[in-house]
């Protein structure tokens, strides 16, 4: 699901987890800080996988939406 260190690592050339950020920043990579202070990358946002979206809105039909003043 996510990068491991090594995998960080290899991707950004760096050790240090602030050179990380930097390194994933100037590369437009998405991440996350944890409480650590570590980035966290999902192992999607690298392989081009498609994250999760969020749920569409419920289908309401206009005849009922004119009625309930939506």
């Amino acid at each position: 699901m996510f990068l491991d260190e090594k995998e960080l690592i290899v991707l950004t050339g760096r050790k240090m987890k602030s050179k990380q950020i930097a390194a994933l920043r100037d590369m437009g990579v998405p991440f996350r800080v944890n409480a650590t202070g570590h980035p966290v990358v999902t192992r999607s946002s690298i392989e081009g996988r498609k994250q999760e979206q969020e749920p569409r809105p419920k289908w309401i039909p206009r005849v009922l939406k004119e009625s309930q003043g939506l």
